[in-house]
């Protein structure tokens, strides 16, 4: 009688394991668990932890909750400017409804996918070429709503989309290289004639202050000397300005007058003979 007893609890024990094993799951941190009994949603969504599900009549659906970063394949389009591009983006997303994005949509990944790609598609042909090369973050928010507003009812979040890259034929580049080169020359341009307009009127002012004042040509023409000689040339060519020998003549002739005029005074009168 005691066998018996002893054989029953051990088939009951290995039963209780068996069905234990078979009922027992655990569920990650990063997931939450969706049971289907017989086929149809039971309960609310499992949290993570340990929990149990009846074998053979429930299935326990585990789905992921982390954020997911999927690139969107580069699609070719035609802006609104009429350039051929290829653009190339990536996208940030996340489940926030597990229980739907289980049920309400066969495969949530390949749905955003899809919708990031024909959003990217649309978001080519309203824009301009100039758009997609320097205002990317309004591009960014309005293909982030495009794909946004569907994926709300599978149980999805799209946390954040970003343009890439964007490819440009080998024509347009270099179109666009002349043109950057142009307008770099034309700037350089507009900057030496103005510097040479500056000049000019520094010169100009110079001179004007130098004929008011002819010794200050004759400092110039020494500092030119000194600056000159600093240099330690063997020979030293210096050409005379003709304002400076005007100069010059004009400063001898009157020193000239001045002495015989002196000379004149302090002569000695003749003795008349007769």
């Amino acid at each position: 009688m005691l066998d018996e007893l002893l054989a029953v609890a051990a088939t009951v024990g290995s039963a209780g394991a068996l069905y234990l094993a078979a009922a027992a799951r655990v569920v990650k941190q990063y997931e939450r668990g969706v049971v289907l009994r017989l086929g149809r949603l039971k309960g609310s969504v499992r949290p993570p932890g340990f929990t149990m599900i009846i074998p053979i009549v429930d299935r326990l659906h585990k789905v992921n909750m982390q954020i997911v970063t999927m690139p969107v394949p580069g699609q070719e389009g035609i802006t609104r400017d009429n350039v051929t591009v290829r653009v190339d983006a990536v996208v940030y997303f996340k489940v926030v409804d597990a229980a739907s994005a289980l049920i309400k949509v066969e495969d949530y990944k390949f749905a955003v996918s899809q919708m990031a790609q024909t959003s990217l598609r649309s978001i080519i042909g309203k824009s301009d070429l100039d758009d997609l090369l320097s205002n990317r973050e309004k591009l960014n928010q309005g293909l982030e709503l495009m794909i946004d507003s569907p994926a709300v009812g599978w149980g999805v979040q799209v946390d954040r989309v970003e343009i890439k890259d964007v490819s440009l034929p080998e024509t347009m580049k270099r179109s666009m290289a002349r043109q950057a080169e142009a307008d770099r020359e034309r700037r350089a341009r507009v900057i030496n004639a103005d510097a040479e307009l500056q000049a000019s009127k520094k010169l100009a002012e110079a001179a004007q202050q130098m004929a008011d004042t002819p010794a200050a040509l004759q400092l110039r023409l020494l500092q030119t000397v000194v600056a000159v000689a600093a240099e330690k040339n063997s020979t030293l060519v210096l050409p005379f300005p003709v304002e400076l020998l005007r100069f010059l003549e004009t400063h001898t002739t009157d020193h000239r007058s001045t002495a015989r005029a002196a000379g004149a005074t302090h002569a000695v009168p003749e003795i008349d003979d007769s």
